[in-house]
C-alpha cells in the first residue's frame, strides 16, 4: 500500500510541476513577445482594442473577416478596382481580397452562377451577412450559393468592361433589322425630360439607318417618377396593337401634361387619339398585363449597370446621357465600320 501511495504522490507532483512549467512558460512567452514586439498574448489582447507594433497599428473589430473575390480582366485598363476597394474598406474594415481571373475556372463559375455582366465584379463571402453594413445595405447584394455579389454600379462605380450585351427578344419594341450588325439598345423612362430629348434624336437617326441597324427599346422607369411605370405599362399595351413607336412619340410629346396626373386616364385618352382598340387597351392596362416584361427590362438594366436614363448600348459600347442625332449617327457609323 505504501508503494502505491508513494507512486500516486510522485504522479501528482509530476502533474503539478508540468502545470507550473506551462504557466511559467506562458508568462515567458507573454513577456518575450512584448519585449521582441513579435506578437501579443491573449491576456493582453483582451485588455485593449488597439495595439501598435513595428510601425503598424492593429485595431480590434467585433465583426468577422470577410473575403472579397475580385473578378477582373488584367488586360482591361478601365477595370481598376482600387476606388471601390477603398470604399469597401471604409464600410467593411475586416475584408481581405483575392484576385480571380474572369476566364479562370473559378471566375467562369462565379460569372455564370451570379449572372455577372460587368467587370470588375466583387463577390463577398457569406460572413458579410454577419456585419452591420449588410444589415443596412442588403438590397445591394445578389446572393447565390453563399456568394454575395455587390451591385457596384448602384453605388456609383462605372463598369470597366461588359461581358455581353443586353438580350434582344421578340417581346421588345424593335425598328430595323433584328439581325443587323449594329444593335442600339435603349433604356428609357417616359417621364424623364432628358429621355424626351434623346428620343427625338433617336427617331431622327432611325430615318437614315434603320436598314443597317436594329433599334431596341427597353423600359427603365425610375422610382422617383410617379407616372413612369404607368406610362411603360401603357406603351407595352400599345405595342400589343402594333403601335408602340407612335404611342412612345405621343407620350414624349405630351410628357408635361400627363406627368402631372394620377392614375391611368391620361394614357387611355392617348390610346384613343391614336385609334387603338379602347376596350383591349384599357383591359390590358388595368390588369398590368406586361408588368413582368417591364420588371425584366429593369432587371436587365441593373445587371448591366444602368443607373439612370437615358442609357444606351451600341453593340457592347455603353453610353449614357443625351446626345444629338448627329452624334448618335457618328457612333453608329463607327460601329458599322468595325
Amino acid at each position: 500500500m505504501e508503494k502505491k501511495y508513494e507512486k500516486k504522490i510522485k504522479n501528482l507532483m509530476s502533474a503539478v510541476i508540468l502545470l507550473a512549467g506551462l504557466f511559467v512558460g506562458s508568462l515567458f512567452v507573454d513577456v518575450s513577445q512584448l519585449m521582441r514586439g513579435s506578437g501579443f498574448s491573449q491576456k493582453n489582447l483582451n485588455k485593449s482594442d488597439i495595439f501598435e507594433v513595428n510601425g503598424k497599428t492593429w485595431v480590434a473589430y467585433n465583426e468577422p473577416p470577410v473575403i472579397v473575390k475580385i473578378i477582373n480582366d488584367d488586360s482591361c485598363t478601365a477595370c481598376d478596382p482600387s476606388e471601390m476597394l477603398v470604399w469597401l474598406r471604409r464600410v467593411l474594415p475586416t475584408i481581405s481580397t483575392e484576385k480571380v481571373a474572369f476566364d479562370s475556372e473559378d471566375g467562369k463559375k462565379l460569372i455564370s452562377s451570379l449572372g455577372i455582366e460587368t467587370l470588375p465584379a466583387f463577390v463577398l463571402s457569406e460572413d458579410v451577412t454577419k456585419t452591420d453594413f449588410y444589415s443596412q445595405a442588403q438590397p445591394l447584394f445578389t446572393n447565390k450559393e453563399g456568394n454575395y455579389l455587390l451591385k457596384a454600379q448602384q453605388i456609383g462605380m462605372a463598369p470597366g468592361k461588359y461581358l455581353g450585351v443586353p438580350e434582344i427578344s421578340d417581346k421588345d419594341a424593335i425598328v430595323g433589322n433584328k439581325d443587323a450588325k449594329v444593335k442600339v439598345v435603349v433604356f428609357s423612362d417616359f417621364q424623364c425630360p432628358y429621355c424626351r430629348l434623346f428620343h427625338k434624336a433617336l427617331r431622327d437617326t432611325m430615318k437614315t439607318s434603320k436598314d443597317d441597324v436594329a433599334y431596341v427599346f427597353k423600359y427603365f422607369p425610375l422610382s422617383f417618377h410617379p407616372q413612369a411605370e404607368n406610362a411603360a405599362l401603357a406603351a407595352a399595351c400599345a405595342q400589343e396593337q402594333g403601335k408602340f413607336w407612335e404611342y412612345a412619340d405621343k407620350l414624349f410629346d405630351t410628357q408635361s401634361s400627363w406627368g402631372n396626373t394620377k392614375g391611368t386616364d391620361a394614357f387611355k385618352t392617348a390610346a384613343k387619339t391614336l385609334g387603338l382598340n379602347a376596350d383591349q387597351f384599357n383591359q390590358c392596362l388595368d390588369s398590368k398585363k406586361y408588368q413582368s416584361k417591364i420588371d425584366a427590362d429593369k432587371q436587365a438594366g441593373d445587371d448591366f449597370g444602368v443607373a439612370g436614363t437615358p442609357s444606351f448600348f451600341i453593340n457592347n459600347q455603353f453610353k449614357n446621357g443625351v446626345v444629338s442625332a448627329v452624334q448618335l449617327g457618328t457612333m453608329i457609323k463607327d460601329a458599322l465600320a468595325k
